[in-house]
């Protein structure tokens, strides 16, 4: 979704509330923590979450209900997971699949530790 972000408070709290979608801890329409909450229980400054919960918000994640707070989008899961997996095949693997050709590693040995990994 944001490539250029930089590491910072936005960037994880952005990351933490789309993480939670991603992992089904909030599902369609469910309520998210409002920023107070979020910016107590994880001790990032009010702005900052603001900010996140406004990106959010733009990128159609969250909505708001004037006077209860925010939900989750219809859809939300499926839209984060597309961009994820988009910025994952385009970024992330290409330089993965360099590391294995300089390191020596070849697929069978790549594919013995998924396997593993996944037990």
């Amino acid at each position: 979704m944001y490539k250029s972000f930089k590491f910072n408070n936005m960037w994880r709290t952005f990351q933490w509330i789309s993480d939670d979608i991603v992992d089904g801890k909030y599902n369609d329409d469910d309520r998210v923590p409002s920023v107070r909450e979020f910016g107590m229980c994880f001790e990032v400054n009010t702005n900052t979450a603001m900010k996140a919960y406004d990106m959010l918000s733009r990128d159609n994640v969250i909505y708001n209900r004037r006077g209860l707070g925010y939900f989750v989008t219809p859809g939300a899961r499926e839209k984060i997971m597309e961009s994820r997996r988009n910025e994952f095949m385009t970024s992330v693997l290409p330089d993965v699949f360099r590391q294995m050709r300089m390191l020596g590693i070849g697929i069978e040995e790549f594919t013995k530790k998924w396997s593993e990994s996944s037990k």
